[in-house]
């Protein structure tokens, strides 16, 4: 996920196969890097397995607008 141009952004990989996932950051964010971490968590507990994250963010996000990108990112992990 990208805002403005095409740039590689922060990275988090997040791997679930027991009761809790483990994370860590690969490349760590000036900003959003809760947001990240709990996608990255979220996607890998949905799927069972590995999720790696990454997102290029000019500013901090606010809490609408995370929520809705929460939201639209794990529509699409369930389909």
């Amino acid at each position: 996920m990208s805002e403005g141009t095409n740039n590689l952004g922060s990275m988090v990989v997040s791997l679930a196969t027991g009761p809790t996932p483990v994370t860590t950051t690969v490349i760590p964010s000036k900003t959003e890097s809760l947001f990240l971490k709990l996608t990255a968590e979220r996607i890998s507990t949905r799927m069972k397995g590995i999720a790696i994250v990454s997102a290029f963010v000019q500013k901090e996000l606010g809490h609408d607008t995370a929520k809705a990108l929460m939201t639209e990112i794990m529509e699409m992990i369930q389909n």
